[in-house]
């Protein structure tokens, strides 16, 4: 099964299943949960106090016996009034509690989830788009923070209230109670069926987020390529499409939730104005009071105000459901390529051996491209691997550096397999510099850095100047301090490489795997690294993926790949007198150069 497939099949669970996971893997969320409990119900058993005091001013002042008791009205007045700042307060720390609770653990739940996401291979990451992983880890935990914040502080606040204004409305009369109970009886249930249509819409809707975000973060990233063919037009087309799609989604989304909001609406009135009718004839039967009537109607509003927000907040949850199933998706889907922590092994430093044991590899549902290599590469070899588009070569350096993990047998190093190598350690001893070099947002220095985070300018400038490149850095507007931009696009793609390769060196690797790591720079610059590249790689072993003969020409050894296998082995001079696939590419090198 594919990664795409095993991200969309996974998390379909229940909703309270989804949220104890999620809160499993949050939880800061429920830290504390028993005291903010505690003042969220006093400030639920606050806001009853206004209808007990509208009865008893009625009923014991304004209505009492020998004539209106004032003193007892302004005691009435005080008590409400204190039940007022009482509420208020306790609302306000509960509402603090919350916020702090629920951006804490959700801040966990970004951080779990973009390490997974990162921790994934390049496979899996290849195969879902970038846009809609990043959605995972911001839109989508998000919709989580809106739900917790808000619906979650009302649903601490109001459950409480619909409980207990059930009970003081049970004591001031029981026959409203059951009507009111009965009115609502029916929506209740059909709050199942409601939930069931929200859940489905609004995963419908995160998911077009998700794609919505991959289309327009493409069309960004590949701006160059859309104004190079002139493809404005099919991709505005493009993301319009995804625009639209996610908001028919939405707009369907909001049209069940309005339904639900207007059900809670119409059944509120009805159940006002029952209790008004009926509440009448119960007052000239002598059933109730006035003062208990009018607090009776001031405490159905205590009971509907839940009820209409809580279709509201119905509604949130599950948008937050949707948003907590789609993480918990990618946190589902297994990391290929897993560090083995604690438990794996720490190499030390040194000239690095590498062997590959029956090593094959198929893409998902795809043929297999690599196929039962059998190699092994000695300490401190330079080694070039060639062939044509498709032969396996990048997939054998991927493998080398453990970006994938081989469908059948091992690679080791130092005869230790790759999947048994912590990554703290493996990422020190190999280190790989690719076709086209990443840069971040950050300074020159700030790059150079990133594979030692400790080295200091001196070092950053020997570095520099054993790889020939100072009078480069120094003819920049801000030498070491200069600004790359968004993925190095303030430099060329040939600085970029230098960038990079400068990088690979500081590291100081005992592998340095360079997918053909000059083929971007200018013939100048080409000899210039050339003789950098020469000291990086003495003492060390070295693996270039080689797209131009002056490469495997100055190899020690030379592996040919041909549909997936290791067809020739040797040095350049010799494979090329063996007429075979080495000496047919050799011979198409020769033919372009002229």
């Amino acid at each position: 099964m594919s990664a795409s497939s095993r991200l969309g099949d996974a998390g379909h669970d229940g909703a309270l299943r989804t949220i104890r996971r999620g809160i499993a893997l949050s939880p800061e969320m429920v830290r504390g949960l028993p005291l903010t409990l505690s003042i969220a119900a006093v400030a639920t058993a606050g806001r009853v106090i206004v209808p007990i005091a509208v009865q008893q001013t009625i009923d014991r002042g304004l209505n009492a016996r020998g004539g209106t008791d004032l003193t007892f009205v302004r005691w009435m007045l005080l008590v409400a009034a204190l039940g007022i700042a009482v509420t208020v307060t306790a609302a306000f720390f509960t509402n603090v509690r919350v916020f702090r609770a629920s951006e804490a653990g959700l801040a966990t739940l970004r951080t779990t989830g973009f390490r997974h996401v990162h921790d994934l291979s390049v496979l899996t990451q290849n195969t879902e788009r970038r846009g809609a992983l990043v959605a995972r880890v911001t839109t989508d935990v998000d919709t989580i923070s809106q739900f917790v914040q808000w619906g979650g502080l009302f649903l601490l606040l109001n459950i409480g209230q619909l409980m207990i204004a059930t009970v003081i409305m049970a004591f001031y009369s029981w026959q409203l109670t059951i009507l009111v109970w009965v009115t609502f009886l029916p929506f209740f249930l059909a709050l199942r069926w409601f939930q069931r249509m929200l859940s489905a819409a609004f995963m419908k809707v995160r998911e077009r987020v998700g794609i919505m975000l991959g289309a327009i973060s493409e069309s960004v990233v590949g701006a160059q390529a859309v104004r190079a063919y002139s493809i404005e037009a099919r991709t505005q087309q493009r993301i319009d499409h995804a625009v639209e799609q996610h908001r028919v989604a939405a707009t369907k989304a909001q049209r069940l939730a309005a339904m639900t909001f207007s059900t809670g609406e119409i059944v509120a009135g009805i159940a006002n104005a029952a209790v008004v009718v009926v509440g009448v004839y119960l007052g000239i039967a002598g059933d109730i009071t006035l003062g208990q009537l009018l607090a009776f109607i001031f405490l159905v509003t205590l009971f509907v105000a839940p009820v209409q927000v809580g279709t509201e907040v119905l509604s949130e949850a599950q948008n937050a459901i949707a948003g907590w199933r789609r993480v918990l998706e990618v946190l589902d889907t297994p990391a290929d390529v897993a560090d083995p922590g604690d438990a794996g092994t720490t190499l030390p430093r040194g000239p690095i051996d590498v062997s590959f044991e029956n090593v094959s590899y198929a893409y998902p549902d795809g043929p297999t491209v690599l196929k039962d290599v059998n190699v092994d590469i000695p300490p401190r070899t330079r080694l070039a691997v060639v062939g044509e588009t498709g032969s396996g070569k990048t997939t054998f350096a991927k493998l080398l550096t453990r970006l994938m993990d081989p469908a059948t047998g091992r690679v080791l190093i130092d005869g230790v397999d790759l999947r048994q190598i912590r990554f703290s350690s493996l990422r020190r001893r190999v280190v790989m510099v690719p076709q086209e070099g990443f840069l971040f947002d950050d300074t020159l220095a700030a790059n150079l850095r990133f594979g030692r985070p400790e080295a200091t300018d001196d070092d950053l400038w020997l570095a520099i100047t054993e790889l020939g490149l100072a009078e480069w850095v120094e003819s920049l507007p801000g030498g070491l301090d200069t600004p790359v931009g968004q993925r190095g696009e303030s430099l060329s793609s040939g600085e970029r490489q230098l960038v990079a390769l400068a990088r690979a060196y500081l590291t100081d690797p005992d592998l340095l795997v360079l997918d053909e790591a000059t083929s971007a720079v200018d013939p100048a610059t080409e000899v210039r690294l050339a003789r950098a590249l020469e000291g990086i790689s003495r003492g060390r072993t070295s693996v270039t993926i080689a797209h131009r003969l002056s490469t495997a020409e100055a190899a020690d050894e030379v592996f040919v790949f041909d549909a997936g296998r290791l067809v020739e082995r040797g040095r350049h001079a010799t494979l090329v007198q063996s007429g075979g696939v080495y000496s047919k590419l050799h011979s198409a090198w020769m033919t372009q150069s002229r």
